[in-house]
Protein backbone atom coordinates (compact mmCIF):
# COMPACT_ATOMS: atom_id res chain seq x y z
CA UNK A 1 0.00 0.00 0.00
CA UNK A 2 1.09 3.22 -0.61
CA UNK A 3 3.01 4.73 2.15
CA UNK A 4 1.12 7.63 3.84
CA UNK A 5 -2.85 6.67 3.94
CA UNK A 6 -2.72 5.62 7.55
CA UNK A 7 -0.68 8.78 8.41
CA UNK A 8 -3.31 11.09 7.12
CA UNK A 9 -6.21 8.60 8.44
CA UNK A 10 -5.16 9.62 11.53
CA UNK A 11 -4.53 13.07 11.07
CA UNK A 12 -8.42 13.60 10.12
CA UNK A 13 -9.40 11.27 13.12
CA UNK A 14 -7.51 13.42 15.16
CA UNK A 15 -8.85 16.92 13.95
CA UNK A 16 -12.54 15.08 14.18
CA UNK A 17 -12.29 14.35 17.41
CA UNK A 18 -13.18 10.69 16.57
CA UNK A 19 -12.78 8.33 19.81
CA UNK A 20 -12.67 5.11 17.96
CA UNK A 21 -12.79 3.66 14.57
CA UNK A 22 -12.38 0.47 12.98
CA UNK A 23 -11.37 -0.21 9.20
CA UNK A 24 -11.06 -2.87 6.45
CA UNK A 25 -10.73 -3.88 3.66
CA UNK A 26 -10.90 -7.08 1.26
CA UNK A 27 -10.53 -8.37 -1.96
CA UNK A 28 -12.26 -11.32 -2.88
CA UNK A 29 -12.55 -12.67 0.46
CA UNK A 30 -9.10 -11.68 1.31
CA UNK A 31 -8.49 -8.96 4.34
CA UNK A 32 -6.03 -6.33 2.76
CA UNK A 33 -6.37 -3.62 5.14
CA UNK A 34 -7.63 -4.51 8.82
CA UNK A 35 -6.23 -1.17 11.14
CA UNK A 36 -7.86 -0.32 13.94
CA UNK A 37 -7.76 3.62 15.72
CA UNK A 38 -8.44 4.84 19.08
CA UNK A 39 -10.72 3.04 21.73
CA UNK A 40 -14.37 1.68 21.83
CA UNK A 41 -14.01 3.21 25.10
CA UNK A 42 -11.43 5.66 25.88
CA UNK A 43 -11.91 5.74 29.80
CA UNK A 44 -10.71 2.42 30.29
CA UNK A 45 -8.46 2.25 27.13
CA UNK A 46 -10.12 -0.83 25.62
CA UNK A 47 -9.25 -1.11 21.93
CA UNK A 48 -11.15 -1.26 19.00
CA UNK A 49 -11.25 -4.43 16.48
CA UNK A 50 -12.71 -6.00 13.63
CA UNK A 51 -15.35 -7.80 16.25
CA UNK A 52 -16.11 -4.46 18.00
CA UNK A 53 -19.87 -3.92 17.57
CA UNK A 54 -20.57 -0.04 16.04
CA UNK A 55 -24.37 1.15 15.36
CA UNK A 56 -24.33 1.23 11.74
CA UNK A 57 -27.25 3.48 11.36
CA UNK A 58 -28.67 4.13 7.63
CA UNK A 59 -26.47 1.25 6.13
CA UNK A 60 -29.34 -0.68 7.23
CA UNK A 61 -31.48 0.60 4.38
CA UNK A 62 -29.56 -1.71 2.14
CA UNK A 63 -30.14 -4.46 4.23
CA UNK A 64 -34.25 -3.64 4.22
CA UNK A 65 -33.87 -3.36 -0.19
CA UNK A 66 -32.26 -6.74 0.49
CA UNK A 67 -35.70 -8.01 2.81
CA UNK A 68 -38.02 -6.27 0.08
CA UNK A 69 -36.14 -8.31 -2.89
CA UNK A 70 -36.55 -11.28 -1.09
CA UNK A 71 -40.47 -11.03 -0.82
CA UNK A 72 -40.49 -9.92 -4.96
CA UNK A 73 -38.28 -13.58 -5.68
CA UNK A 74 -41.35 -15.71 -3.01
CA UNK A 75 -43.67 -13.90 -5.39
CA UNK A 76 -45.16 -11.94 -2.83
CA UNK A 77 -45.07 -8.64 -4.21
CA UNK A 78 -43.43 -6.44 -6.89
CA UNK A 79 -41.20 -3.25 -6.23
CA UNK A 80 -44.01 -1.66 -9.26
CA UNK A 81 -46.91 -2.49 -6.27
CA UNK A 82 -48.75 0.82 -5.33
CA UNK A 83 -48.20 0.98 -1.43
CA UNK A 84 -51.51 1.76 -0.44
CA UNK A 85 -52.32 -2.30 -1.38
CA UNK A 86 -50.30 -2.75 1.69
CA UNK A 87 -50.56 0.48 3.40
CA UNK A 88 -54.36 1.61 2.57
CA UNK A 89 -54.30 3.79 5.58
CA UNK A 90 -52.33 6.20 3.56
CA UNK A 91 -54.81 6.89 0.90
CA UNK A 92 -56.24 9.70 2.96
CA UNK A 93 -53.38 11.96 1.26
CA UNK A 94 -53.90 12.69 -2.96
CA UNK A 95 -51.10 10.86 -4.16
CA UNK A 96 -50.56 8.34 -1.94
CA UNK A 97 -52.23 5.75 -4.22
CA UNK A 98 -49.47 6.77 -7.39
CA UNK A 99 -46.50 6.08 -5.24
CA UNK A 100 -44.78 2.73 -5.38
CA UNK A 101 -42.20 0.02 -3.23
CA UNK A 102 -39.65 1.40 -6.25
CA UNK A 103 -40.23 5.12 -5.20
CA UNK A 104 -39.97 4.22 -1.63
CA UNK A 105 -36.87 2.13 -2.30
CA UNK A 106 -35.28 5.26 -4.59
CA UNK A 107 -36.24 7.88 -2.58
CA UNK A 108 -38.88 9.60 -4.95
CA UNK A 109 -41.93 9.27 -3.75
CA UNK A 110 -42.88 12.92 -3.46
CA UNK A 111 -42.71 12.77 0.80
CA UNK A 112 -40.94 16.17 2.03
CA UNK A 113 -38.64 15.12 5.32
CA UNK A 114 -41.52 14.58 7.89
CA UNK A 115 -40.88 14.86 11.75
CA UNK A 116 -41.70 11.00 11.67
CA UNK A 117 -38.37 9.50 12.31
CA UNK A 118 -38.16 12.19 15.25
CA UNK A 119 -40.58 11.22 17.08
CA UNK A 120 -40.08 7.51 16.56
CA UNK A 121 -37.08 7.84 19.18
CA UNK A 122 -38.70 10.40 21.26
CA UNK A 123 -38.66 8.10 24.11
CA UNK A 124 -34.54 7.97 23.78
CA UNK A 125 -33.93 11.73 22.78
CA UNK A 126 -36.02 12.74 26.11
CA UNK A 127 -33.72 10.57 28.46
CA UNK A 128 -30.57 11.35 26.96
CA UNK A 129 -28.80 14.36 28.44
CA UNK A 130 -26.12 14.59 25.43
CA UNK A 131 -29.22 15.39 22.72
CA UNK A 132 -29.02 18.72 23.12
CA UNK A 133 -25.62 18.98 21.48
CA UNK A 134 -26.41 16.37 18.32
CA UNK A 135 -26.41 18.00 14.61
CA UNK A 136 -30.47 17.86 14.38
CA UNK A 137 -33.13 20.43 16.50
CA UNK A 138 -34.80 17.50 17.69
CA UNK A 139 -35.86 18.85 21.43
CA UNK A 140 -38.15 21.96 19.99
CA UNK A 141 -41.31 19.73 19.33
CA UNK A 142 -44.81 19.87 19.98
CA UNK A 143 -44.93 16.11 18.29
CA UNK A 144 -46.48 12.57 19.54
CA UNK A 145 -44.41 9.38 20.59
CA UNK A 146 -44.61 7.34 17.58
CA UNK A 147 -43.93 3.80 19.14
CA UNK A 148 -45.90 1.40 16.63
CA UNK A 149 -46.47 1.02 13.26
CA UNK A 150 -50.05 1.69 13.76
CA UNK A 151 -49.41 5.33 15.20
CA UNK A 152 -46.51 6.31 12.28
CA UNK A 153 -48.78 5.89 9.54
CA UNK A 154 -51.58 7.38 11.13
CA UNK A 155 -48.94 10.22 11.47
CA UNK A 156 -48.07 10.23 8.07
CA UNK A 157 -51.68 9.97 7.07
CA UNK A 158 -52.78 13.22 8.68
CA UNK A 159 -49.74 15.56 9.09
CA UNK A 160 -50.18 18.57 6.76
CA UNK A 161 -47.81 18.67 4.32
CA UNK A 162 -47.02 19.90 0.36
CA UNK A 163 -45.64 17.34 -1.72
CA UNK A 164 -42.46 17.97 -3.25
CA UNK A 165 -43.77 16.53 -6.80
CA UNK A 166 -45.23 13.52 -8.41
CA UNK A 167 -43.58 10.31 -8.00
CA UNK A 168 -40.75 9.81 -9.36
CA UNK A 169 -40.26 13.78 -9.91
CA UNK A 170 -37.26 14.66 -7.27
CA UNK A 171 -34.78 12.23 -5.19
CA UNK A 172 -34.54 13.73 -1.79
CA UNK A 173 -33.65 11.37 0.88
CA UNK A 174 -36.24 9.60 2.75
CA UNK A 175 -36.04 7.72 6.46
CA UNK A 176 -39.98 8.20 6.12
CA UNK A 177 -39.86 6.06 2.86
CA UNK A 178 -37.74 3.11 4.44
CA UNK A 179 -40.27 3.19 7.68
CA UNK A 180 -42.98 2.55 5.39
CA UNK A 181 -40.71 -0.09 3.63
CA UNK A 182 -40.07 -1.93 7.00
CA UNK A 183 -44.31 -2.11 7.63
CA UNK A 184 -44.68 -3.41 4.00
CA UNK A 185 -41.97 -6.39 5.07
CA UNK A 186 -43.83 -7.14 8.22
CA UNK A 187 -47.31 -7.27 7.04
CA UNK A 188 -46.69 -9.22 3.66
CA UNK A 189 -44.10 -11.37 5.59
CA UNK A 190 -46.12 -12.22 8.81
CA UNK A 191 -43.25 -11.64 10.76
CA UNK A 192 -41.63 -8.38 12.48
CA UNK A 193 -39.24 -6.70 10.05
CA UNK A 194 -36.56 -7.28 12.30
CA UNK A 195 -36.57 -11.27 12.19
CA UNK A 196 -37.51 -11.16 9.06
CA UNK A 197 -33.87 -9.78 8.55
CA UNK A 198 -32.28 -12.04 10.75
CA UNK A 199 -33.68 -15.22 9.33
CA UNK A 200 -33.43 -14.24 5.54
CA UNK A 201 -29.87 -12.17 5.97
CA UNK A 202 -28.00 -12.54 8.84
CA UNK A 203 -28.46 -16.00 9.59
CA UNK A 204 -27.42 -17.44 6.07
CA UNK A 205 -24.43 -15.21 5.96
CA UNK A 206 -22.92 -15.65 9.07
CA UNK A 207 -23.43 -12.49 10.64
CA UNK A 208 -23.19 -13.40 14.16
CA UNK A 209 -22.64 -10.25 15.59
CA UNK A 210 -24.99 -8.03 13.90
CA UNK A 211 -28.64 -7.75 15.17
CA UNK A 212 -31.78 -5.01 16.25
CA UNK A 213 -32.02 -6.46 20.07
CA UNK A 214 -31.14 -3.53 22.46
CA UNK A 215 -31.21 -6.12 24.99
CA UNK A 216 -28.17 -7.56 23.38
CA UNK A 217 -25.66 -4.39 23.44
CA UNK A 218 -25.87 -5.35 27.50
CA UNK A 219 -25.11 -9.34 27.40
CA UNK A 220 -22.46 -8.72 24.03
CA UNK A 221 -18.95 -8.39 24.55
CA UNK A 222 -16.72 -6.15 22.47
CA UNK A 223 -19.50 -3.37 22.18
CA UNK A 224 -18.27 0.46 21.91
CA UNK A 225 -19.36 2.94 24.12
CA UNK A 226 -21.12 5.86 22.44
CA UNK A 227 -19.43 9.37 22.31
CA UNK A 228 -20.92 12.96 21.90
CA UNK A 229 -19.59 16.02 20.39
CA UNK A 230 -20.04 19.17 21.78
CA UNK A 231 -22.34 21.93 20.44
CA UNK A 232 -19.35 24.20 18.83
CA UNK A 233 -17.13 20.72 17.76
CA UNK A 234 -14.11 21.95 20.37
CA UNK A 235 -14.45 18.48 22.52
CA UNK A 236 -16.18 14.95 22.25
CA UNK A 237 -17.36 13.93 25.71
CA UNK A 238 -19.04 9.56 26.46
CA UNK A 239 -22.74 9.55 25.91
CA UNK A 240 -24.09 5.83 26.54
CA UNK A 241 -27.42 5.99 26.15
CA UNK A 242 -28.42 4.16 22.51
CA UNK A 243 -31.48 5.98 21.01
CA UNK A 244 -33.63 3.20 19.12
CA UNK A 245 -37.02 4.25 16.94
CA UNK A 246 -38.71 0.32 17.27
CA UNK A 247 -41.71 1.86 14.92
CA UNK A 248 -38.54 2.82 12.26
CA UNK A 249 -35.97 0.15 12.96
CA UNK A 250 -35.77 -0.55 9.01
CA UNK A 251 -34.42 2.74 8.53
CA UNK A 252 -30.58 3.12 10.41
CA UNK A 253 -31.01 0.70 13.39
CA UNK A 254 -29.01 -2.69 13.01
CA UNK A 255 -25.83 -2.82 14.92
CA UNK A 256 -23.13 -4.90 13.01
CA UNK A 257 -18.82 -5.34 13.05
CA UNK A 258 -16.79 -4.57 10.78
CA UNK A 259 -15.92 -8.28 9.91
CA UNK A 260 -19.99 -8.94 9.45
CA UNK A 261 -20.14 -6.26 6.93
CA UNK A 262 -17.50 -7.04 4.78
CA UNK A 263 -18.90 -10.82 4.86
CA UNK A 264 -22.42 -8.95 4.22
CA UNK A 265 -20.70 -7.08 1.01
CA UNK A 266 -19.70 -10.53 -0.49
CA UNK A 267 -23.69 -10.58 -1.78
CA UNK A 268 -23.13 -7.77 -4.22
CA UNK A 269 -19.42 -8.38 -5.89
CA UNK A 270 -20.19 -12.22 -5.55
CA UNK A 271 -24.09 -12.42 -7.73
CA UNK A 272 -26.02 -12.99 -4.13
CA UNK A 273 -24.35 -15.33 -2.60
CA UNK A 274 -22.50 -15.06 0.83
CA UNK A 275 -20.04 -17.98 2.05
CA UNK A 276 -21.62 -20.23 -1.13
CA UNK A 277 -25.22 -19.23 0.52
CA UNK A 278 -27.72 -18.19 -1.86
CA UNK A 279 -29.41 -14.70 -0.54
CA UNK A 280 -30.76 -13.16 -3.40
CA UNK A 281 -30.54 -14.13 -7.37
CA UNK A 282 -28.50 -12.69 -9.70
CA UNK A 283 -31.13 -10.56 -11.35
CA UNK A 284 -32.27 -9.28 -7.93
CA UNK A 285 -28.54 -7.94 -7.08
CA UNK A 286 -28.42 -6.33 -10.20
CA UNK A 287 -31.93 -4.81 -9.79
CA UNK A 288 -30.28 -3.15 -6.84
CA UNK A 289 -27.08 -1.83 -7.99
CA UNK A 290 -28.72 -0.21 -11.43
CA UNK A 291 -28.49 4.07 -11.18
CA UNK A 292 -32.24 4.43 -10.88
CA UNK A 293 -32.08 8.06 -10.33
CA UNK A 294 -29.09 10.07 -10.76
CA UNK A 295 -29.45 12.91 -7.58
CA UNK A 296 -26.32 14.66 -8.03
CA UNK A 297 -23.93 14.69 -10.82
CA UNK A 298 -22.44 11.32 -11.31
CA UNK A 299 -24.09 10.24 -8.62
CA UNK A 300 -27.46 7.89 -9.03
CA UNK A 301 -29.46 6.02 -6.16
CA UNK A 302 -30.06 1.94 -6.55
CA UNK A 303 -32.22 0.39 -4.26
CA UNK A 304 -30.52 1.23 -0.49
CA UNK A 305 -27.37 1.90 -2.34
CA UNK A 306 -25.48 5.15 -3.69
CA UNK A 307 -24.32 4.52 -7.46
CA UNK A 308 -21.40 6.08 -8.94
CA UNK A 309 -21.38 4.43 -12.26
CA UNK A 310 -18.11 5.23 -13.50
CA UNK A 311 -15.74 5.71 -10.45
CA UNK A 312 -12.17 5.69 -12.08
CA UNK A 313 -13.88 3.20 -14.84
CA UNK A 314 -15.96 0.66 -12.15
CA UNK A 315 -19.16 0.64 -10.92
CA UNK A 316 -19.04 1.94 -6.73
CA UNK A 317 -22.27 1.33 -4.56
CA UNK A 318 -21.74 2.35 -1.31
CA UNK A 319 -23.98 3.49 1.48
CA UNK A 320 -22.73 5.93 4.62
CA UNK A 321 -24.90 6.42 8.05
CA UNK A 322 -25.21 9.05 10.83
CA UNK A 323 -26.98 8.30 14.23
CA UNK A 324 -26.28 9.65 17.61
CA UNK A 325 -22.73 7.74 18.13
CA UNK A 326 -22.27 6.70 14.64
CA UNK A 327 -20.64 7.92 11.41
CA UNK A 328 -20.11 4.44 9.17
CA UNK A 329 -19.41 3.79 5.37
CA UNK A 330 -19.11 0.79 3.40
CA UNK A 331 -18.83 0.59 -0.39
CA UNK A 332 -17.67 -2.35 -3.22
CA UNK A 333 -16.78 -2.15 -6.32
CA UNK A 334 -18.08 -5.27 -7.96
CA UNK A 335 -16.03 -5.99 -11.07
CA UNK A 336 -12.58 -6.23 -8.88
CA UNK A 337 -14.25 -8.14 -5.97
CA UNK A 338 -13.51 -5.57 -3.59
CA UNK A 339 -15.47 -4.07 -0.28
CA UNK A 340 -14.77 -1.93 2.53
CA UNK A 341 -16.07 -0.51 5.99
CA UNK A 342 -15.37 2.03 8.39
CA UNK A 343 -17.08 2.42 11.49
CA UNK A 344 -16.76 4.70 14.14
CA UNK A 345 -18.70 5.73 17.72
CA UNK A 346 -19.16 9.17 17.55
CA UNK A 347 -21.68 11.03 14.63
CA UNK A 348 -21.27 14.03 12.18
CA UNK A 349 -17.62 13.08 11.05
CA UNK A 350 -16.93 12.04 7.34
CA UNK A 351 -16.21 8.69 8.17
CA UNK A 352 -15.80 8.07 4.73
CA UNK A 353 -13.29 10.09 3.52
CA UNK A 354 -11.07 7.70 5.02
CA UNK A 355 -12.24 4.60 3.40
CA UNK A 356 -12.31 6.68 0.06
CA UNK A 357 -8.65 7.72 0.70
CA UNK A 358 -8.12 3.94 1.75
CA UNK A 359 -9.14 2.60 -1.77
CA UNK A 360 -7.13 5.11 -3.42
CA UNK A 361 -3.93 4.53 -1.84
CA UNK A 362 -4.44 0.64 -2.49
CA UNK A 363 -4.98 1.84 -6.10
CA UNK A 364 -1.57 3.76 -6.10
CA UNK A 365 -4.04 7.16 -6.61
CA UNK A 366 -3.30 10.03 -4.38
CA UNK A 367 -5.27 9.70 -0.91
CA UNK A 368 -7.70 12.99 -1.98
CA UNK A 369 -8.36 11.99 -5.47
CA UNK A 370 -11.72 12.29 -6.74
CA UNK A 371 -13.82 10.82 -9.45
CA UNK A 372 -14.95 13.92 -10.77
CA UNK A 373 -14.08 17.35 -11.85
CA UNK A 374 -15.96 20.64 -10.81
CA UNK A 375 -15.18 23.70 -12.13
CA UNK A 376 -16.97 26.81 -10.43
CA UNK A 377 -17.95 29.82 -13.06
CA UNK A 378 -18.56 33.24 -11.26
CA UNK A 379 -21.35 34.65 -9.89
CA UNK A 380 -22.84 37.91 -8.68
CA UNK A 381 -23.49 39.43 -5.87
CA UNK A 382 -27.58 40.22 -7.30
CA UNK A 383 -27.43 36.86 -7.89
CA UNK A 384 -26.41 35.29 -5.02
CA UNK A 385 -29.40 37.18 -2.71
CA UNK A 386 -31.71 35.12 -4.91
CA UNK A 387 -30.34 31.75 -2.45
CA UNK A 388 -30.27 33.65 0.43
CA UNK A 389 -33.04 32.68 3.20
CA UNK A 390 -33.88 30.30 6.20
CA UNK A 391 -34.71 26.38 4.86
CA UNK A 392 -36.00 24.56 7.94
CA UNK A 393 -37.39 20.59 7.63
CA UNK A 394 -39.94 18.60 9.57
CA UNK A 395 -36.92 16.43 10.72
CA UNK A 396 -35.17 18.95 12.29
CA UNK A 397 -32.50 20.60 9.81
CA UNK A 398 -32.01 24.36 10.16
CA UNK A 399 -30.01 25.95 7.13
CA UNK A 400 -29.08 29.67 6.51
CA UNK A 401 -28.31 30.51 3.13
CA UNK A 402 -26.23 34.04 3.22
CA UNK A 403 -23.44 36.14 2.58
CA UNK A 404 -21.02 36.81 5.60
CA UNK A 405 -18.20 39.15 4.89
CA UNK A 406 -19.23 39.01 1.25
CA UNK A 407 -18.26 35.11 1.18
CA UNK A 408 -21.73 33.00 0.07
CA UNK A 409 -22.40 29.83 1.96
CA UNK A 410 -24.77 28.19 4.69
CA UNK A 411 -24.98 27.88 8.35
CA UNK A 412 -26.26 24.57 9.91
CA UNK A 413 -25.78 22.97 13.22
CA UNK A 414 -23.46 25.96 14.15
CA UNK A 415 -21.00 26.01 11.62
CA UNK A 416 -20.57 27.86 8.11
CA UNK A 417 -19.62 26.48 5.19
CA UNK A 418 -18.34 28.56 2.28
CA UNK A 419 -19.59 27.42 -0.97
CA UNK A 420 -18.37 28.06 -4.70
CA UNK A 421 -21.17 27.77 -7.57
CA UNK A 422 -20.66 25.48 -10.26
CA UNK A 423 -24.04 26.79 -12.70
CA UNK A 424 -27.55 25.69 -12.58
CA UNK A 425 -28.34 26.19 -9.53
CA UNK A 426 -25.49 24.04 -8.13
CA UNK A 427 -22.88 24.80 -5.46
CA UNK A 428 -19.95 22.97 -3.87
CA UNK A 429 -18.54 23.19 -0.31
CA UNK A 430 -14.92 25.53 -0.63
CA UNK A 431 -12.80 22.76 1.26
CA UNK A 432 -14.25 19.68 -0.42
CA UNK A 433 -15.86 19.69 -3.84
CA UNK A 434 -17.62 16.58 -3.27
CA UNK A 435 -20.06 18.07 -0.91
CA UNK A 436 -22.76 19.43 -3.52
CA UNK A 437 -25.59 21.80 -2.40
CA UNK A 438 -28.38 22.42 -4.91
CA UNK A 439 -31.33 24.75 -5.13
CA UNK A 440 -34.62 24.61 -6.58
CA UNK A 441 -36.69 26.99 -8.41
CA UNK A 442 -40.32 27.21 -8.46
CA UNK A 443 -42.60 27.89 -11.63
CA UNK A 444 -41.80 31.54 -11.53
CA UNK A 445 -38.26 30.95 -11.11
CA UNK A 446 -37.92 31.98 -7.66
CA UNK A 447 -35.93 29.39 -5.07
CA UNK A 448 -38.37 27.65 -3.16
CA UNK A 449 -35.81 25.22 -1.72
CA UNK A 450 -32.15 23.81 -0.82
CA UNK A 451 -31.26 20.26 -1.55
CA UNK A 452 -29.06 19.88 1.72
CA UNK A 453 -27.73 16.02 2.77
CA UNK A 454 -29.53 15.19 -0.37
CA UNK A 455 -33.29 16.76 0.99
CA UNK A 456 -35.11 18.93 0.03
CA UNK A 457 -35.50 21.24 2.74
CA UNK A 458 -38.53 24.07 2.33
CA UNK A 459 -37.49 27.80 2.56
CA UNK A 460 -39.12 29.73 5.05
CA UNK A 461 -38.13 33.02 5.05
CA UNK A 462 -36.19 35.39 2.54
Amino acid sequence: MKVGFEEQAQTFITKELIPGAMLEVAENNKTIVDKNFGFRNVREQLPVNGDTVFGIASMTKSFTCVGIMKLQEAGKLSVHDPIVSYLPELKTKSQASEITIHHLMTHTSGYPPLATHVYARKNSIEKDPSSKDYGLDLLNNPGPHIETYDEMLAFMANDEFEWLGKPGDYYSYSNDSYGLLGIIIHRVSGQSYESFIEQHILEPAGMTRSFFDMNRLDTTDNVTTLYMKTKDGSDVYEAPIWWDAPSMRAVGYLKSTANDIIRYLELFWNEGTINEKRILSKESVEQMMTPHIEYEPGRCYGYGLRIIPDYFGSKLISHGGGLKGVSSFMCAIPDKKLAGVILTNVADVSAGDILMGALNSIHAREYETSPFKVETVPISDEELVTYEGVYISGEGMHVIAQRRNGLFGVESNGAFKRLQYIGNNIFVAEQDDSDILQFIAGEDGTIERIVYGGRHIIKQMG
